[in-house]
């Protein structure tokens, strides 16, 4: 797959953004969510603070790179409305993309401006963690389809695909419920340090420990349970659908989660660490990523152009590969 400059550039603005919601995760594992204290979008009531601790350079650092990955999706808009025709689906992303960084940027103001940041302890918090959870995979789920489609990628078409669908569906639901839940256990961890895996283990089975402590059994449980679900539901469509790519995401699938399994467990033995946390975050964001590369392969609409030889099948069955480039494309200059 030979990648334009908007292809290019796509995929930089999804990995930039992985690195701005691994700073974020940063913010939070260190106390250092109020560093600008309840003032959004001016830190400490000024635009640029005079920073008098470390929390307010963390914070404030993370609202600059915020702001910039807001810019390079608005840019990366622009772009995708510029160069590709009306319906393709690159425009379908990019607006998704851009709908989804700003809903990201008025749940993090929330979280400033209620001051559900550093030591709150409040459900509250707790539920808007899970959200903000939410809200990043979707807005990755949408920067991926866009750098995708922008590399040739062919659109999704759910009709006609039999229980694939509903397969490769519940494993993205299932995976939304687990990074909810995973935000609310690493909010958890940060709040409720254990001193010892002992203690760690009787904080959880505490009737009298605050609910997000007790929050944090059920977290390895969900991703066990999502886990194998993943990798059987992948497995199957690689079976429904022998194509390369198919094949090579759902191994590239199934070694993330493994590789997330154990990091998950050492997290809880070494009483997570905070880069062991952004580890673990990390994995979340890339087996997420993959999956809805797994869904864009699975789900691909087969095109037929009728060239001046022969009709000639785009998403071959056999091969995997485009043979032409998808039609009605206006490539950017």
């Amino acid at each position: 797959m030979k990648l334009n400059r908007f292809a290019g550039y796509a995929w930089g603005v999804l990995v930039y953004n992985l690195l701005v919601i691994l700073w974020g995760a940063y913010v939070r594992a260190t106390g250092s969510g109020a560093g600008c204290g309840n003032h959004w979008p001016l830190c400490n009531g000024e635009v640029v603070p005079r920073p008098q601790q470390i929390e307010t350079v963390i914070e404030f650092s993370h609202r600059l790179s915020s702001g910039l990955a807001l810019l390079v999706v608005i840019a990366l808009f622009i772009w995708a409305f510029r160069a590709y025709p009306k319906g393709h689906p690159v425009r379908l992303g990019s607006s998704l993309s851009l709908f989804f960084i700003i809903t990201e940027a008025l749940v993090g103001a929330g979280l400033v401006l209620f001051e559900l940041v550093a030591d709150n302890t409040s459900l509250a918090r707790a539920i808007v963690m899970a959200l903000h959870l939410v809200n990043t995979f979707l807005l990755l789920g949408a920067l991926t389809l866009t750098a995708w489609w922008g590399s040739g990628g062919w659109p999704l078409r759910l009709r006609g695909q039999g229980t694939v669908t509903w397969l490769l569906g519940i494993g993205l639901v299932g995976m939304l419920i687990l990074g909810a839940s995973g935000g609310v256990t690493a909010l958890g961890d940060t709040l409720y340090p254990a001193t010892s895996l002992a203690e760690g283990l009787q904080q959880k089975f505490s009737p009298t420990a605050n609910i997000l402590v007790r929050l944090r059994l059920f977290h390895p449980l969900i991703a066990v349970i999502v886990g194998v679900y993943l990798v059987l539901a992948a497995t199957i469509c690689d079976a429904r659908r022998p194509v390369p790519l198919t094949k090579r995401l759902t191994r590239l699938l199934t070694a993330l989660y493994l590789v997330q399994l154990v990091a998950g467990a050492v997290n809880v033995v070494l009483l997570a660490p905070i880069w062991l946390q952004l580890l673990h975050l990390l994995l979340s964001d890339l087996i997420w990523i993959t999956l809805v590369l797994l869904v864009s392969s699975v789900l691909a609409e087969p095109v037929t152009i009728d060239s001046p030889e022969q009709s000639v099948t785009i998403n071959n069955s056999k091969t995997g590969q485009s043979k032409l480039p998808p039609p009605t494309v206006e490539r950017p200059a």
